[in-house]
Protein backbone atom coordinates (compact mmCIF):
# COMPACT_ATOMS: atom_id res chain seq x y z
CA UNK A 1 0.00 0.00 0.00
CA UNK A 2 0.97 3.38 -0.66
CA UNK A 3 0.33 4.16 3.07
CA UNK A 4 2.33 1.89 4.64
CA UNK A 5 5.73 2.00 6.28
CA UNK A 6 9.11 2.21 3.47
CA UNK A 7 6.79 3.85 1.38
CA UNK A 8 7.19 7.47 1.67
CA UNK A 9 3.27 8.41 1.99
CA UNK A 10 3.98 10.75 3.94
CA UNK A 11 2.05 13.96 2.60
CA UNK A 12 4.91 16.46 4.05
CA UNK A 13 8.45 14.78 3.79
CA UNK A 14 11.48 16.38 3.29
CA UNK A 15 12.89 18.73 0.46
CA UNK A 16 15.17 20.85 -0.20
CA UNK A 17 14.85 24.15 -1.50
CA UNK A 18 15.83 25.70 -4.71
CA UNK A 19 15.68 29.32 -3.37
CA UNK A 20 17.85 28.49 -0.06
CA UNK A 21 20.51 27.31 -2.56
CA UNK A 22 20.47 29.29 -5.15
CA UNK A 23 17.89 32.34 -5.11
CA UNK A 24 18.16 33.06 -8.63
CA UNK A 25 16.91 29.31 -9.62
CA UNK A 26 13.54 30.63 -8.22
CA UNK A 27 13.11 33.57 -10.25
CA UNK A 28 13.47 35.66 -7.55
CA UNK A 29 9.84 35.15 -6.67
CA UNK A 30 8.17 33.62 -3.99
CA UNK A 31 7.30 30.09 -4.81
CA UNK A 32 3.47 29.18 -5.23
CA UNK A 33 1.31 26.47 -6.25
CA UNK A 34 -1.59 25.67 -8.02
CA UNK A 35 -4.74 25.60 -5.82
CA UNK A 36 -5.85 21.96 -7.48
CA UNK A 37 -4.16 19.25 -5.95
CA UNK A 38 -5.19 17.17 -8.73
CA UNK A 39 -3.29 19.83 -11.74
CA UNK A 40 -5.09 20.86 -14.59
CA UNK A 41 -4.66 22.55 -17.95
CA UNK A 42 -3.93 26.14 -16.85
CA UNK A 43 -0.90 24.95 -14.85
CA UNK A 44 0.45 22.47 -17.62
CA UNK A 45 0.47 25.50 -19.75
CA UNK A 46 2.19 28.02 -17.20
CA UNK A 47 4.84 25.24 -17.23
CA UNK A 48 5.27 25.08 -20.96
CA UNK A 49 5.34 28.93 -21.66
CA UNK A 50 7.45 29.85 -18.61
CA UNK A 51 11.29 28.57 -18.39
CA UNK A 52 12.49 26.23 -15.78
CA UNK A 53 12.76 28.08 -13.18
CA UNK A 54 9.60 29.35 -13.39
CA UNK A 55 8.18 26.00 -13.63
CA UNK A 56 9.99 25.35 -10.27
CA UNK A 57 8.29 27.83 -8.99
CA UNK A 58 5.04 27.10 -9.98
CA UNK A 59 5.60 23.42 -9.24
CA UNK A 60 7.20 23.31 -5.56
CA UNK A 61 4.69 25.02 -3.42
CA UNK A 62 6.99 25.71 0.12
CA UNK A 63 5.21 25.62 3.37
CA UNK A 64 8.37 26.46 6.32
CA UNK A 65 7.56 24.15 9.64
CA UNK A 66 10.77 25.39 11.00
CA UNK A 67 12.08 29.06 10.29
CA UNK A 68 15.41 29.27 9.93
CA UNK A 69 16.18 26.04 10.90
CA UNK A 70 20.01 24.70 10.08
CA UNK A 71 20.31 22.52 7.46
CA UNK A 72 20.21 18.53 7.97
CA UNK A 73 23.82 17.83 7.16
CA UNK A 74 26.74 19.79 7.78
CA UNK A 75 27.30 20.19 3.46
CA UNK A 76 23.78 20.50 2.77
CA UNK A 77 21.62 23.25 1.92
CA UNK A 78 18.31 24.30 4.25
CA UNK A 79 15.62 21.55 4.43
CA UNK A 80 11.55 22.73 3.90
CA UNK A 81 8.38 20.86 3.93
CA UNK A 82 6.00 20.84 1.18
CA UNK A 83 2.72 19.64 -0.01
CA UNK A 84 2.57 16.60 -2.96
CA UNK A 85 2.96 18.11 -6.72
CA UNK A 86 0.22 17.90 -8.96
CA UNK A 87 0.96 15.23 -11.51
CA UNK A 88 0.23 17.28 -14.82
CA UNK A 89 2.61 19.35 -13.25
CA UNK A 90 4.92 17.21 -12.02
CA UNK A 91 5.46 15.21 -15.34
CA UNK A 92 6.00 18.87 -17.37
CA UNK A 93 8.50 19.67 -15.16
CA UNK A 94 10.39 16.25 -15.97
CA UNK A 95 10.16 16.86 -19.85
CA UNK A 96 11.06 20.50 -19.29
CA UNK A 97 14.51 19.43 -17.38
CA UNK A 98 15.26 16.98 -19.99
CA UNK A 99 14.89 19.68 -22.71
CA UNK A 100 16.54 22.12 -21.10
CA UNK A 101 19.47 20.22 -20.15
CA UNK A 102 22.56 20.40 -22.90
CA UNK A 103 22.06 16.98 -24.80
CA UNK A 104 25.47 14.86 -25.10
CA UNK A 105 26.32 14.17 -28.86
CA UNK A 106 28.64 11.54 -30.50
CA UNK A 107 29.14 10.50 -34.33
CA UNK A 108 27.68 6.93 -34.60
CA UNK A 109 27.93 4.63 -37.68
CA UNK A 110 24.82 4.27 -39.39
CA UNK A 111 24.21 0.87 -37.79
CA UNK A 112 24.29 2.13 -34.31
CA UNK A 113 22.35 5.60 -34.78
CA UNK A 114 18.69 4.16 -35.15
CA UNK A 115 16.37 5.34 -32.70
CA UNK A 116 18.34 7.94 -32.01
CA UNK A 117 17.90 11.96 -32.93
CA UNK A 118 19.76 13.71 -35.31
CA UNK A 119 21.75 16.14 -33.92
CA UNK A 120 22.58 18.20 -36.55
CA UNK A 121 21.02 18.76 -40.00
CA UNK A 122 21.13 16.07 -42.94
CA UNK A 123 22.75 17.64 -46.03
CA UNK A 124 23.17 15.95 -48.99
CA UNK A 125 26.50 15.49 -49.18
CA UNK A 126 26.55 14.37 -53.49
CA UNK A 127 23.87 14.62 -55.89
CA UNK A 128 20.85 12.06 -55.78
CA UNK A 129 20.99 10.53 -58.45
CA UNK A 130 24.53 11.07 -58.75
CA UNK A 131 23.86 9.92 -62.80
CA UNK A 132 21.17 9.65 -65.11
CA UNK A 133 20.16 6.18 -64.28
CA UNK A 134 17.78 4.00 -65.93
CA UNK A 135 14.05 3.61 -63.57
CA UNK A 136 13.35 0.31 -65.66
CA UNK A 137 14.83 -3.00 -67.35
CA UNK A 138 14.56 -2.48 -70.81
CA UNK A 139 15.79 -0.72 -73.94
CA UNK A 140 17.92 2.62 -74.08
CA UNK A 141 17.60 4.43 -77.33
CA UNK A 142 18.56 7.51 -79.44
CA UNK A 143 16.26 8.99 -81.69
CA UNK A 144 13.31 8.25 -83.87
CA UNK A 145 12.44 4.18 -83.84
CA UNK A 146 12.56 2.13 -85.68
CA UNK A 147 16.30 1.47 -83.82
CA UNK A 148 19.09 -0.79 -84.94
CA UNK A 149 20.35 -3.06 -82.13
CA UNK A 150 23.89 -3.67 -82.17
CA UNK A 151 25.12 -5.67 -79.44
CA UNK A 152 23.65 -8.71 -77.91
CA UNK A 153 25.11 -7.06 -74.83
CA UNK A 154 23.61 -5.18 -71.57
CA UNK A 155 24.28 -2.01 -69.61
CA UNK A 156 24.04 -3.09 -66.40
CA UNK A 157 24.50 -1.79 -62.91
CA UNK A 158 27.72 -0.54 -61.40
CA UNK A 159 29.33 -0.20 -64.59
CA UNK A 160 31.28 2.93 -65.37
CA UNK A 161 31.26 5.19 -68.17
CA UNK A 162 29.64 4.26 -71.42
CA UNK A 163 30.04 5.26 -74.77
CA UNK A 164 27.49 7.89 -76.18
CA UNK A 165 24.10 6.09 -77.76
CA UNK A 166 24.40 7.02 -81.29
CA UNK A 167 21.51 8.07 -83.48
CA UNK A 168 19.09 5.22 -84.06
CA UNK A 169 20.27 2.89 -82.00
CA UNK A 170 19.13 0.65 -79.06
CA UNK A 171 20.97 -1.34 -75.99
CA UNK A 172 19.60 -3.18 -73.35
CA UNK A 173 20.11 -1.56 -69.75
CA UNK A 174 18.83 -2.69 -66.37
CA UNK A 175 17.21 -0.92 -63.80
CA UNK A 176 19.97 1.77 -61.85
CA UNK A 177 22.42 1.37 -64.71
CA UNK A 178 24.09 4.53 -66.31
CA UNK A 179 22.21 6.20 -69.04
CA UNK A 180 24.36 6.32 -72.48
CA UNK A 181 25.01 10.27 -73.38
CA UNK A 182 22.98 10.89 -76.20
CA UNK A 183 19.76 8.52 -75.01
CA UNK A 184 16.47 9.45 -75.68
CA UNK A 185 14.41 7.44 -73.92
CA UNK A 186 14.45 4.15 -71.75
CA UNK A 187 11.48 1.62 -73.27
CA UNK A 188 10.30 -0.50 -71.08
CA UNK A 189 11.17 -4.16 -72.11
CA UNK A 190 7.24 -5.24 -72.41
CA UNK A 191 6.11 -1.61 -74.22
CA UNK A 192 8.92 -3.19 -76.90
CA UNK A 193 8.89 -5.78 -79.82
CA UNK A 194 12.45 -7.08 -81.18
CA UNK A 195 12.59 -8.07 -84.75
CA UNK A 196 15.00 -10.98 -84.72
CA UNK A 197 15.00 -10.97 -88.58
CA UNK A 198 16.05 -7.04 -89.07
CA UNK A 199 17.20 -6.81 -85.50
CA UNK A 200 15.35 -3.82 -85.37
CA UNK A 201 13.47 -2.61 -82.14
CA UNK A 202 9.95 -1.45 -82.60
CA UNK A 203 7.79 0.28 -79.97
CA UNK A 204 4.77 -0.80 -79.19
CA UNK A 205 3.60 2.29 -77.17
CA UNK A 206 4.56 6.42 -77.68
CA UNK A 207 7.90 7.21 -76.74
CA UNK A 208 8.57 10.64 -75.47
CA UNK A 209 11.75 12.20 -75.11
CA UNK A 210 13.06 11.34 -70.87
CA UNK A 211 10.72 8.74 -70.06
CA UNK A 212 11.98 6.08 -67.88
CA UNK A 213 15.22 7.87 -66.60
CA UNK A 214 15.95 9.34 -62.99
CA UNK A 215 17.80 12.62 -64.37
CA UNK A 216 20.65 13.76 -62.18
CA UNK A 217 20.19 15.28 -58.90
CA UNK A 218 15.84 14.39 -59.62
CA UNK A 219 15.87 14.00 -55.87
CA UNK A 220 18.51 16.20 -54.24
CA UNK A 221 21.44 18.78 -54.89
CA UNK A 222 24.65 18.02 -53.35
CA UNK A 223 24.34 20.42 -50.28
CA UNK A 224 20.06 20.55 -50.02
CA UNK A 225 18.15 20.12 -46.65
CA UNK A 226 17.08 16.85 -46.19
CA UNK A 227 16.27 16.84 -42.77
CA UNK A 228 16.22 19.14 -39.85
CA UNK A 229 18.22 18.45 -36.43
CA UNK A 230 15.74 16.40 -33.95
CA UNK A 231 14.57 14.53 -36.40
CA UNK A 232 14.22 10.67 -35.00
CA UNK A 233 16.58 8.16 -37.19
CA UNK A 234 14.10 5.06 -38.35
CA UNK A 235 15.12 2.85 -41.08
CA UNK A 236 13.76 5.21 -43.80
CA UNK A 237 15.94 7.69 -42.62
CA UNK A 238 19.21 4.97 -42.16
CA UNK A 239 18.73 4.79 -46.01
CA UNK A 240 18.33 8.86 -47.27
CA UNK A 241 21.81 8.97 -44.96
CA UNK A 242 23.16 6.18 -47.05
CA UNK A 243 21.94 7.18 -50.16
CA UNK A 244 23.44 10.84 -49.48
CA UNK A 245 26.99 9.53 -48.83
CA UNK A 246 27.06 9.43 -45.27
CA UNK A 247 28.94 6.56 -43.27
CA UNK A 248 28.32 8.51 -39.72
CA UNK A 249 25.71 10.73 -38.17
CA UNK A 250 25.96 13.05 -35.40
CA UNK A 251 23.22 12.18 -32.84
CA UNK A 252 21.71 13.36 -29.64
CA UNK A 253 23.37 9.85 -27.31
CA UNK A 254 21.12 8.31 -25.59
CA UNK A 255 20.52 9.16 -21.85
CA UNK A 256 22.27 6.40 -19.21
CA UNK A 257 20.66 5.39 -16.74
CA UNK A 258 21.61 3.59 -14.06
CA UNK A 259 19.76 1.30 -11.43
CA UNK A 260 20.07 1.26 -7.95
CA UNK A 261 17.89 -1.62 -6.13
CA UNK A 262 17.51 -0.84 -2.20
CA UNK A 263 15.97 -3.35 0.38
CA UNK A 264 17.64 -5.98 2.29
CA UNK A 265 14.45 -8.59 2.01
CA UNK A 266 14.85 -8.46 -1.47
CA UNK A 267 15.81 -11.84 -3.35
CA UNK A 268 16.90 -12.47 -6.86
CA UNK A 269 16.47 -16.03 -7.19
CA UNK A 270 14.01 -18.94 -5.82
CA UNK A 271 11.40 -18.69 -3.95
CA UNK A 272 10.04 -15.73 -1.05
CA UNK A 273 11.06 -17.17 2.61
CA UNK A 274 11.32 -16.10 6.52
CA UNK A 275 10.41 -12.52 4.92
CA UNK A 276 12.36 -12.21 2.14
CA UNK A 277 9.92 -11.38 -1.18
CA UNK A 278 11.38 -11.34 -4.62
CA UNK A 279 12.83 -8.51 -6.56
CA UNK A 280 10.66 -7.51 -9.10
CA UNK A 281 11.80 -4.23 -9.87
CA UNK A 282 15.60 -5.13 -11.12
CA UNK A 283 14.37 -7.50 -13.56
CA UNK A 284 11.48 -5.33 -15.03
CA UNK A 285 13.15 -1.58 -14.46
CA UNK A 286 15.80 -1.92 -17.21
CA UNK A 287 14.22 -3.77 -19.89
CA UNK A 288 11.57 -0.45 -19.77
CA UNK A 289 13.96 2.34 -19.65
CA UNK A 290 15.74 0.47 -22.60
CA UNK A 291 11.90 0.55 -24.30
CA UNK A 292 12.55 4.43 -23.68
CA UNK A 293 15.78 4.44 -25.66
CA UNK A 294 17.94 4.91 -22.48
CA UNK A 295 21.26 3.02 -22.50
CA UNK A 296 21.02 0.85 -19.15
CA UNK A 297 24.62 1.35 -17.59
CA UNK A 298 23.47 -1.31 -14.92
CA UNK A 299 21.47 -2.43 -12.26
CA UNK A 300 22.77 -2.35 -9.17
CA UNK A 301 21.42 -4.07 -5.70
CA UNK A 302 22.61 -2.39 -2.34
CA UNK A 303 20.45 -3.26 0.17
CA UNK A 304 19.47 -1.12 2.48
CA UNK A 305 23.19 0.62 3.10
CA UNK A 306 23.46 4.30 3.09
CA UNK A 307 26.89 4.81 2.73
CA UNK A 308 27.21 2.45 -0.30
CA UNK A 309 23.63 4.45 -1.75
CA UNK A 310 25.39 7.53 -1.37
CA UNK A 311 29.14 6.67 -3.19
CA UNK A 312 26.68 5.22 -5.70
CA UNK A 313 24.69 8.24 -5.80
CA UNK A 314 27.85 10.69 -6.32
CA UNK A 315 30.17 8.68 -8.62
CA UNK A 316 27.57 7.61 -11.21
CA UNK A 317 28.49 8.27 -14.10
CA UNK A 318 25.17 8.29 -15.38
CA UNK A 319 22.98 10.93 -16.60
CA UNK A 320 19.82 9.38 -14.92
CA UNK A 321 20.19 7.40 -11.54
CA UNK A 322 16.94 4.96 -10.48
CA UNK A 323 16.36 4.25 -7.36
CA UNK A 324 13.44 1.63 -6.20
CA UNK A 325 12.05 2.06 -2.37
CA UNK A 326 13.64 4.16 0.41
CA UNK A 327 11.76 7.33 -0.40
CA UNK A 328 9.89 7.46 2.67
CA UNK A 329 11.19 8.55 6.44
CA UNK A 330 11.56 5.15 8.17
CA UNK A 331 14.65 4.18 9.52
CA UNK A 332 15.92 2.81 6.83
CA UNK A 333 14.45 4.88 3.94
CA UNK A 334 17.89 6.64 2.80
CA UNK A 335 17.18 8.60 -0.44
CA UNK A 336 16.45 11.76 1.66
CA UNK A 337 19.49 11.76 3.48
CA UNK A 338 21.88 11.01 0.72
CA UNK A 339 20.21 13.85 -1.36
CA UNK A 340 20.76 16.17 1.11
CA UNK A 341 23.88 14.67 2.39
CA UNK A 342 24.94 14.58 -1.03
CA UNK A 343 24.25 19.03 -1.42
CA UNK A 344 21.25 17.10 -4.63
CA UNK A 345 18.75 20.09 -5.60
CA UNK A 346 15.53 18.05 -4.76
CA UNK A 347 12.50 19.19 -7.83
CA UNK A 348 9.65 17.19 -6.63
CA UNK A 349 9.05 15.14 -3.84
CA UNK A 350 6.33 13.41 -3.42
CA UNK A 351 3.50 13.51 -6.22
CA UNK A 352 -0.76 13.46 -6.26
CA UNK A 353 -1.06 10.19 -7.86
CA UNK A 354 -2.05 7.05 -6.62
CA UNK A 355 -0.21 4.33 -6.50
CA UNK A 356 3.21 5.99 -6.37
CA UNK A 357 3.12 9.31 -4.58
CA UNK A 358 5.91 8.79 -2.75
CA UNK A 359 8.74 9.46 -6.28
CA UNK A 360 10.75 11.85 -5.76
CA UNK A 361 13.07 14.15 -8.64
CA UNK A 362 16.47 15.26 -7.96
CA UNK A 363 19.45 17.32 -9.60
CA UNK A 364 22.64 16.35 -8.48
CA UNK A 365 25.66 18.32 -7.36
CA UNK A 366 27.00 17.01 -10.73
CA UNK A 367 24.29 18.89 -12.75
CA UNK A 368 22.98 14.68 -13.18
CA UNK A 369 19.35 14.18 -11.72
CA UNK A 370 18.02 11.36 -9.75
CA UNK A 371 14.61 9.70 -10.02
CA UNK A 372 13.70 8.04 -6.95
CA UNK A 373 10.78 5.36 -7.15
CA UNK A 374 8.50 3.37 -4.40
CA UNK A 375 9.67 0.24 -4.22
CA UNK A 376 5.92 -1.27 -4.61
CA UNK A 377 6.07 -2.49 -8.15
CA UNK A 378 2.46 -0.80 -9.25
CA UNK A 379 4.37 2.26 -7.84
CA UNK A 380 7.49 2.08 -9.19
CA UNK A 381 5.33 1.91 -12.65
CA UNK A 382 3.60 5.33 -11.42
CA UNK A 383 6.79 7.29 -10.94
CA UNK A 384 8.80 6.01 -14.54
CA UNK A 385 5.36 7.17 -16.53
CA UNK A 386 5.25 10.15 -14.46
CA UNK A 387 8.48 11.12 -14.16
CA UNK A 388 11.33 9.30 -15.67
CA UNK A 389 9.95 8.54 -19.15
CA UNK A 390 9.51 12.42 -20.03
CA UNK A 391 12.93 13.11 -18.63
CA UNK A 392 14.62 10.82 -20.53
CA UNK A 393 12.68 11.93 -23.52
CA UNK A 394 13.65 15.63 -23.12
CA UNK A 395 17.22 14.61 -22.77
CA UNK A 396 17.04 12.38 -25.75
CA UNK A 397 15.36 14.93 -27.41
CA UNK A 398 12.69 12.96 -28.29
CA UNK A 399 8.85 14.77 -28.83
CA UNK A 400 5.94 13.76 -27.13
CA UNK A 401 3.37 11.71 -28.23
CA UNK A 402 0.10 13.18 -29.09
CA UNK A 403 -2.30 12.83 -25.97
CA UNK A 404 -5.47 11.52 -26.96
CA UNK A 405 -8.47 10.67 -24.77
CA UNK A 406 -10.53 7.44 -25.34
CA UNK A 407 -13.80 6.80 -23.32
CA UNK A 408 -14.07 3.97 -20.13
CA UNK A 409 -16.20 1.06 -20.23
CA UNK A 410 -16.49 0.46 -16.84
CA UNK A 411 -16.93 3.18 -13.63
CA UNK A 412 -13.57 3.41 -11.79
CA UNK A 413 -13.32 4.93 -8.30
CA UNK A 414 -11.04 7.51 -8.04
CA UNK A 415 -8.80 9.29 -4.93
CA UNK A 416 -11.04 11.83 -3.61
CA UNK A 417 -7.59 14.57 -4.35
CA UNK A 418 -5.19 12.46 -6.37
CA UNK A 419 -5.00 11.47 -9.71
CA UNK A 420 -5.27 7.98 -10.21
CA UNK A 421 -3.15 5.69 -13.19
CA UNK A 422 -5.12 2.48 -13.99
CA UNK A 423 -3.89 -0.52 -16.06
CA UNK A 424 -6.36 -1.06 -18.69
CA UNK A 425 -7.06 -2.98 -22.40
CA UNK A 426 -7.62 -1.55 -25.63
CA UNK A 427 -11.70 -3.59 -25.89
CA UNK A 428 -14.27 -2.27 -29.17
CA UNK A 429 -12.56 1.48 -29.19
CA UNK A 430 -13.25 1.51 -25.39
CA UNK A 431 -10.79 1.11 -21.70
CA UNK A 432 -11.86 -1.79 -19.50
CA UNK A 433 -9.41 -1.16 -16.59
CA UNK A 434 -8.13 -4.66 -15.01
CA UNK A 435 -7.77 -6.08 -11.70
CA UNK A 436 -4.89 -5.81 -9.63
CA UNK A 437 -4.12 -2.54 -9.84
CA UNK A 438 -2.81 -2.23 -6.33
CA UNK A 439 0.57 -0.82 -5.60
CA UNK A 440 1.86 -3.93 -4.98
CA UNK A 441 0.77 -5.72 -7.75
CA UNK A 442 1.73 -6.33 -11.38
CA UNK A 443 -0.52 -8.71 -12.45
CA UNK A 444 -3.29 -6.06 -14.42
CA UNK A 445 -0.12 -4.85 -15.32
CA UNK A 446 1.67 -7.63 -16.95
CA UNK A 447 -2.07 -7.68 -19.53
CA UNK A 448 -2.46 -4.18 -19.78
CA UNK A 449 -1.92 -1.77 -23.06
CA UNK A 450 -1.27 1.41 -21.06
CA UNK A 451 -2.73 3.12 -17.83
CA UNK A 452 -5.55 5.05 -17.79
CA UNK A 453 -5.61 8.67 -16.06
CA UNK A 454 -8.57 8.92 -13.78
CA UNK A 455 -9.05 12.15 -12.38
CA UNK A 456 -9.70 12.94 -8.59
CA UNK A 457 -13.66 11.60 -7.90
CA UNK A 458 -13.59 8.69 -10.46
CA UNK A 459 -15.19 8.08 -13.94
CA UNK A 460 -18.09 6.83 -15.22
CA UNK A 461 -18.58 5.19 -17.91
CA UNK A 462 -18.16 6.74 -21.54
CA UNK A 463 -16.13 9.10 -19.44
CA UNK A 464 -12.95 10.28 -22.03
CA UNK A 465 -10.10 9.42 -20.17
CA UNK A 466 -6.36 10.45 -21.07
CA UNK A 467 -4.24 7.29 -22.10
CA UNK A 468 -0.50 6.39 -21.59
CA UNK A 469 0.63 3.76 -23.92
CA UNK A 470 2.94 1.36 -23.07
CA UNK A 471 6.33 1.67 -24.95
CA UNK A 472 5.22 -2.03 -26.73
CA UNK A 473 1.79 -2.17 -26.53
CA UNK A 474 -0.45 -1.70 -29.63
CA UNK A 475 -4.07 -1.03 -30.20
CA UNK A 476 -5.64 -4.53 -30.40
CA UNK A 477 -9.70 -5.28 -29.51
CA UNK A 478 -8.99 -8.44 -27.70
CA UNK A 479 -8.47 -8.19 -23.79
CA UNK A 480 -7.42 -11.32 -21.85
CA UNK A 481 -9.82 -13.47 -20.33
CA UNK A 482 -10.52 -13.81 -16.28
CA UNK A 483 -8.20 -16.36 -16.31
CA UNK A 484 -5.57 -14.79 -17.96
CA UNK A 485 -4.49 -12.79 -15.41
CA UNK A 486 -6.01 -9.09 -16.16
CA UNK A 487 -9.78 -9.81 -14.92
CA UNK A 488 -11.97 -6.71 -15.70
CA UNK A 489 -13.26 -4.17 -12.79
Amino acid sequence: MDGAPGSSSVSGSNSVSGADRDPQRAGGRPATGPSSAGGGPESAGALESDGVDDALALIRPMKDHSPGAAPAHSGGPAVRRHHASPWLDARALAARIGRTTAPRTHRVPLAEALGQVLAEPLTALCDLPSFDTSAMDGWAVAGPGPWMVESDGSILAGHGDVPPLRDGTAVRIATGARVPPETTAVIRNEHARMDTATHQLHAEREVTPGQDIRPRGQECRSGDHLLSAAALVNPPVLGLAAAAGYDELVTVARPRVEILVLGDELLTSSLPHDGLIRDALGPMIGPWLRALGAEVLGTRRLGDDAEALYRAVTTSEADVVITTGGTASGPVDHVHPVLRRAGAHLLVDQVAVRPGHPMLLAELASGRHLVGLPGNPLAAVSGLVTLAEPLLRGLASRPAAEPYSVPIRDEVHGHPYDTRLVPFVHRDDQLVPLHYNGPAMLRGMAAADGLAVVPPGGARHGDELEVLDLPWATWTPWAPSNDEGGCFT
